[in-house]
């Protein structure tokens, strides 16, 4: 059974950083494209960043220089480095997976389309 736990959310005040996991169980990540979305109140959701089974990433424009993508595929687990943390970064985090999407695909596509998804996280930036 495919599952995707996202942890390390939290409150943080602007300028600050965050740590986001997600412990993927029932496949392996290293196969497969993992990405982060996020969702912000009444706003659709839109993909922060993704890296595909060769490690290639991409991210969106407005994480760029600012947040780390990343995997322990011996942990079977993604996570996302956040820097220089804003306040219009605040937002559920959710962790994502599928098999044939690419990387730059899922961001572009705001993950529309990955097969399995985390629940997850709840980051929340103050200024």
């Amino acid at each position: 059974q495919v599952q995707l736990v996202e942890s390390g959310g939290g409150s943080v005040q602007t300028g600050g950083s965050l740590s986001l996991s997600c412990a993927a169980s029932g496949f392996s990540i290293s196969r497969n494209c993992m990405g982060w979305f996020r969702q912000a109140p009444g706003k659709e959701r839109a993909g922060v960043a993704a890296i595909d089974g060769d490690g290639s990433t991409t991210y969106a424009n407005s994480v760029k220089g600012r947040f780390t993508i990343s995997r322990d595929n011996a942990k079977n687990t993604l996570y996302l480095e956040m820097n220089s943390l804003k306040p219009e970064d605040t937002a559920m985090y959710y962790c994502a997976a599928d098999s044939w999407i690419t990387a730059s695909i899922a961001i572009k596509r705001d993950g529309n389309g990955m097969a399995y998804w985390g629940k997850g996280t709840l980051v929340t930036i103050s200024s």
